[in-house]
């Protein structure tokens, strides 16, 4: 299977001025949990995670102040949609983080997280009342 095939293609792209909050904001609406962060003074793309926010709270910064610019990852490993969920998750288990961002000739067209490679792993769940039987 492909990282085409397991990615999520809703992309939430934010800006490096954006608080931490406003990022944790968006991030709940659209129920994802990486933001690609677009800073076009610095000239290319970086993500934001919700372990980025939390360990920002975590340690008593405040998240209407604190810019995701300041806790954006910008060295970012990027993924292929062609790439196999092999590759992934081995870039993945070598980095040691769980988003890559998957970029197509145009930029980025999805995120790829461990959950995504695990649902595509997992065998479809059996009804609970199957389990007992």
């Amino acid at each position: 299977m492909l990282v085409r095939d397991a990615m999520s293609t809703v992309v939430l792209t934010i800006g490096p001025a954006h608080t931490l909050r406003q990022a944790a904001r968006l991030m709940a609406a659209r129920r994802v949990g990486a933001s690609v962060v677009l800073d076009s003074d610095a000239g290319g793309l970086g993500i934001l995670t919700e372990r980025d926010i939390l360990n920002s709270v975590g340690a008593g910064q405040d998240p209407d102040l604190e810019l995701a610019g300041t806790h954006t990852t910008t060295d970012v490993v990027f993924a292929a949609p062609s790439w196999t969920l092999e590759e992934a998750a081995e870039a993945m288990t070598h980095g040691g983080f769980r988003h890559l961002i998957v970029l197509d000739n145009d930029g980025p067209v999805g995120i790829v997280s461990v959950r995504d490679i695990i649902r595509c792993w997992a065998p479809a769940r059996r009804h609970p009342a199957t389990l007992a039987g």
